[in-house]
């Protein structure tokens, strides 16, 4: 295990050799401890990969600590005809092994972590301090899952799922292709949030005391809803557009509503799923 001091920067490379089987890759595997500059205070954290999931559990320390393990190139979701390639008779495929480099930099209570996910698939397990905002986002290969941190969450995922599990603050959650499920503690008063996916369900979870004005919309699904929720029932907003000619009308879908009275603006959005607002019991 490494320690990172508060305000340096900190590299590591790590090369493992493969001991398995002829044939087989073995997992790179190494962790950090990154010190903050002000352990008291709130901080944030920034990761961007693009293969590989991200779990960030919020926990009672004053470090960020990162476990890292760089999978082989052979468990990527991504075709690889070379893996299919018999060996010539007589002779044994060899692994190349699997590389590892990840880098956290430490400024101010803002961690930044970059790894070669861009290379073959990387897993990162990051616990932080509570009080901890987030910009965390990955690509391929993984989910990305936040439990029990306060702060404001950006959180983007392409082809997998996300899952806030017992946060508080605000948040800003999409990814394309999987569901969206969050579940609040507490929120933020007066910051706005969104929910979207393309091709997934959205299930977020508040407390029952949240205000909030909601936006919702599924092109393929429903809307539900246990909240006593003032649904806005005024005539849908009808756009007209002129081209060559012609004339397309198009009406808007929105679902439009208010949560004990409402509050900052929650939007919520899927293509090909439904929509749950659920209230904490």
């Amino acid at each position: 295990m490494a320690l990172a001091r508060p305000g340096r920067r900190l590299s590591l490379a790590l090369l493992l050799l493969s001991k398995a089987l002829p044939g087989l890759g073995q997992d790179a595997k190494e962790q950090l401890t990154v010190a903050l500059s002000a352990p008291d205070k709130p901080g944030s954290l920034e990761v961007e990969q693009v293969n590989g999931f991200i779990h960030v559990v919020g926990y009672g320390g004053k470090e960020v600590l990162i476990d890292a393990v760089a999978r082989p190139r052979s468990s990527s979701r991504r075709h690889n005809p070379d893996a299919e390639k018999a060996a010539p008779t007589g002779m044994r495929r060899l692994a190349a092994g699997t590389s590892l480099s990840l880098t956290a930099e430490e400024k101010n209570n803002h961690v930044e972590i970059s790894t070669d996910s861009h290379l073959h698939p990387v897993d990162l397990t990051i616990k932080v301090p509570q009080r901890f905002s987030l910009k965390v986002s990955t690509v391929n290969n993984g989910d990305i899952i936040v439990e029990n941190v306060s702060g404001e969450l950006e959180i983007t995922n392409v082809n997998g799922p996300i899952q806030l599990r017992q946060v508080s603050g605000s948040a800003v959650a999409n990814t394309v292709n999987g569901n969206l499920t969050a579940t609040f503690t507490g929120l933020t008063a007066g910051a706005p949030m969104a929910f979207s996916t393309l091709n997934g369900r959205v299930d977020v979870t508040f407390p029952s005391t949240a205000k909030a004005t909601l936006k919702m919309k599924s092109e393929r699904g429903e809307v539900y809803s246990d909240f006593e929720v003032a649904v806005d029932k005024s005539p849908a907003k009808v756009t007209r557009t002129s081209e060559n000619g012609l004339t397309r009308l198009s009406t808007d879908a929105w679902t439009y509503g208010k949560v004990n009275g409402g509050g900052a603006e929650v939007m919520m959005k899927t293509m090909n799923g439904d929509i749950f607002l659920r209230k904490a019991k």
